[in-house]
């Protein structure tokens, strides 16, 4: 574990100032030094990615994809040190955090399976007619090409699977394109061992010097530094929704604005419908009383706010929620300043106009740890009040108590971007309520039936993104093999000579991938 910063495939450490990784559970800084980058260390990192992509993206997807399972070998290779520290740096359990780590590999062999086989790059082809009348018909072709060098914001909440080696460093790499992360300041010692692994797999499997670097710093100063610098194409960030704001308004301001890709943040809405309330509550309450304390609450798709509407079976639902959250004892939350936003947040949401606390586990002050938290308030004092939709992160969710079917759907049809919304209904009752569900696919990223918004397949079919406040773009998905769409864009060819063309596009599709041709999909 090296507490320099990771430049291309040498280490750097300019600054005499350092920081140290902190551990929630111990309550005291851990061991490790971890030079924060300079300004200077931020420009050779960038210069490095810049020369690197004119190598990298000519590789061919074959040749990524053994740096991607590479990679994936080498995190396996650090063995229990890695979950040992994570454990050390996130409060997270070991349990979960092998899980997460398996994830992280997973993800990665996707990536390289995707890129293998190769037709992601949605090669389009519509030949040339040099006769038609009354203007002849040029040759032209399309692909997807990869941006250049993308900037990864590592996430607090997943420090392996959203982090160094993460989908987003995954999808970038996968695409081309090089990759500088900015290391959490909660998990350094884990970044620096995965930074290693990376750093490794690089060597070994032949790719450029800058492919990927790894830059330590506190606050927002190397942050900045990152979005305004010229070299950098696209940013790839998870996190709240001030910092998510901040980094998408400084990309905007640059003489070269570039694209954010920015998970920020949702409430993640679950609706009870009057049957499933009726003839499942009690099991309902007792599962969701596990999804919203998962992970002491701090998974983005995390449901904040539980409605329904008023009734003897709702008031059941409610008393069995509050006595199941009652049951699960208080934990270690990922960072002090986790810990003190949720403790903040909470007390606003407490002291709201109309709004109840049902239960709330003792409160341990003398440790950084969440309290399994449930309130309620009524419809018309929802919508009232803005504020209330907001979300709280950690593990607490409000009821919203809705007098008839109408203040119901209001909320649905007033509910801002979400990345989640979830419908728990009987099969019969739910072609009474299509009015709603077509309002709720225009606010979220993925619509959830009978089931938990917490817990992301990486798969094809992902959406993990919705509409504003949740991400800056809804069109893309941070998880699963769409991803790696945010980090390319097409370029189409003009009556390019068949020798310059891109393997890719060559006439007799040497590659062997599915591309449109003339309007129809095919493949040899």
């Amino acid at each position: 574990m090296d507490g320099r910063n990771l430049i291309g495939f040498n280490y750097s450490a300019m600054a005499e100032e350092f920081m140290q990784a902190f551990s929630p559970a111990l309550q005291r800084t851990i061991d490790g030094q971890f030079h924060v980058a300079t300004p200077a260390e931020v420009d050779q990192a960038l210069e490095l990615a810049t020369t690197a992509f004119v190598t990298y993206r000519q590789k061919s997807g074959a040749d990524r994809a053994r740096f991607l399972r590479a990679i994936a070998e080498h995190i396996l290779k650090l063995g229990d040190d890695l979950i040992a520290r994570a454990m050390k740096e996130s409060g997270l359990p070991e349990k979960r955090l092998i899980g997460e780590r398996g994830r992280t590999v997973n993800q990665l062999r996707l990536f390289a399976d995707l890129i293998e086989e190769g037709s992601w790059v949605d090669a389009r082809i519509d030949r040339a007619q040099p006769d038609r009348q009354p203007v002849p018909k040029s040759d032209i072709r399309r692909m997807l090409r990869p941006l250049g060098p993308v900037v990864v914001f590592t996430a607090s909440n997943f420090p392996l699977a959203f982090s160094t080696a993460g989908g987003d460093t995954a999808s970038a790499l996968a695409a081309g394109c090089p990759v500088v992360i900015k290391a959490h300041e909660s998990h350094l010692g884990t970044n620096a061992l995965v930074a290693l692994a990376i750093h490794n797999a690089a060597l070994e499997t032949g790719m450029p010097d800058g492919v990927f670097s790894s830059l330590n710093g506190s606050g927002p100063e190397l942050g900045q530094q990152l979005v305004r610098h010229p070299a950098v194409k696209a940013i790839a960030f998870t996190g709240s929704l001030a910092a998510g704001k901040a980094i998408y308004a400084a990309a905007a301001q640059r003489l070269e604005p570039i694209p954010v890709f920015a998970e920020m943040g949702s409430v993640n809405p679950v609706f009870l419908l009057p049957e499933a309330l009726h003839k499942r509550g009690v099991a309902i309450a007792t599962q969701y009383a596990g999804s919203v304390t998962l992970g002491v609450g701090q998974f983005c798709t995390n449901p904040g706010l539980l409605i329904g509407i008023e009734g003897p079976d709702l008031d059941a639902f409610s008393a069995q929620l509050a006595e199941e959250m009652a049951k699960i004892p208080p934990a270690t939350m990922l960072n002090e300043k986790v810990c003190e936003h949720f403790r903040t947040n909470k007390d606003r949401l407490l002291e709201q106009s109309g709004v109840s606390l049902l239960s709330e586990a003792p409160a341990e002050s003398d440790k950084l740890s969440g309290e399994a938290t449930v309130a309620s308030v009524s419809g018309t004092d929802f919508l009232a009040n803005a504020q209330l939709s907001e979300e709280v992160f950690g593990p607490l969710t409000l009821l919203v108590r809705c007098r008839d079917r109408v203040e119901f759907e209001t909320i649905a049809q007033r509910m801002p971007g979400q990345l989640t919304a979830t419908i728990m209904g009987e099969t019969a009752e739910l072609t009474h309520y299509d009015t709603m569900i077509e309002q709720l696919q225009q606010s979220v990223g993925r619509l959830i039936f009978n089931g938990v918004p917490t817990g992301v397949e990486v798969c094809a079919a992902m959406q993990h993104g919705g509409p504003f406040p949740a991400t800056t773009d809804a069109r893309f998905t941070s998880v699963g093999t769409d991803a790696i769409r945010r980090f390319a864009r097409p370029v189409a060819f003009q009556d390019m000579p068949e020798t310059l063309l891109p393997l890719e596009l060559k006439n007799d599709n040497p590659l062997g991938i599915w591309r449109l041709l003339d309007g129809e999909l095919t493949k040899p």
